[in-house]
């Protein structure tokens, strides 16, 4: 049995978006390109056919990854948590030692750290999920213990 992954509406929405796009668009758009490239006559030595098949296997292997993505969703409503305390889908600002971040709390699938993205996993995320604004924690990281304190926690509607 595969393990469910916790995500947020937006991501969810963003999976659910990908997919249509794939078996709507990509999908309509591989098919006229192997039928076009078919026309071209001999398929021994016809690198259009051969890129346009590696392309729809592809897209048809995103696809499959896709649907057990969205199969296997666990979506974190507005309502599953109290606005005041860090969860999945809130947005936090951390001070470390003086130096301010915000972060976004997003399920593991989701994180992206170039965009403050973490997942409720991490060793942040797990060390500050059911805080408030005035908490303190201590997160142990490669580099040793720190020190951060929750100023403010907010959930974007």
């Amino acid at each position: 049995m595969t393990e469910k992954q916790r995500y947020t509406k937006e991501g969810f929405q963003k999976l659910q978006e990908e997919y249509d796009f794939l078996t709507k668009v990509k999908r309509e758009e591989v098919k006229k390109a192997i039928a076009e490239a078919r026309s071209f006559g001999d398929l021994s030595e016809n690198s259009e056919y051969d890129e346009a098949r590696n392309e729809q296997a592809k897209v048809e292997n995103r696809i499959k990854e896709l649907e057990a993505l969205i199969q296997n969703a666990e979506v974190s409503e507005d309502t599953d948590f109290d606005a005041d305390v860090v969860g999945l889908g809130s947005t936090v600002k951390l001070s470390n030692n003086g130096a301010e971040v915000v972060y976004s709390i997003v399920g593991s699938n989701e994180a992206n750290p170039f965009e403050n993205k973490i997942s409720d996993m991490s060793a942040i995320g797990k060390a500050i999920i059911g805080k408030r604004a005035g908490d303190e924690v201590i997160v142990r990281a490669v580099a040793g213990e720190v020190k951060i304190k929750v100023l403010e926690v907010s959930r974007v509607k």
